[in-house]
């Protein structure tokens, strides 16, 4: 399977997930999580996942090339699972030595949109009809 391929059905599981996790902590873990007072924790791991999977997506759909965009897409589909991810479990309670995987997983965001930015530039600096 071509990476670009990969890089789709990452970017479509991370959005199903998110979808089924923002579901499920609204229903299913709701008191839980008002308990805990977590519930804005376990939003915002579903946001940022939403975001950065519709990220790895749209940059798929942009069909841009190289490196750089390669490097930025897995910047993302790294990103998600140890900033959300690392949400998820702090949001129910889990383990504090996650606390410092989290801004890892951020990093890793930032890293990701520094180099979607990056891409985009070069691709419209490579376009023939591109006007300065």
């Amino acid at each position: 399977m071509r990476k670009n391929t990969c890089f789709l059905a990452l970017g479509g599981l991370y959005a199903l997930v998110a979808v089924i996790l923002g579901a499920f902590g609204a229903h299913a873990l709701d008191t839980r999580l008002e308990a805990l007072g977590t519930k804005v924790v376990w939003e915002t791991a579903v946001d940022y996942q939403m975001w950065h999977a519709l990220a790895v997506l749209i940059l798929m759909a942009l069909r841009l090339e190289g490196r750089i965009t390669s490097i930025a897409t897995g910047c993302f589909c790294v990103g998600i699972p140890l900033f959300s991810g690392s949400l998820y479990w702090l949001a129910l309670d889990g383990p504090r030595w996650l606390g410092p995987v989290t801004p890892l997983g951020g990093l890793l965001f930032v890293m990701g949109w520094l180099l979607f930015t990056i891409a985009l530039i070069r691709q419209r600096n490579a376009t023939p009809n591109h006007r300065p």
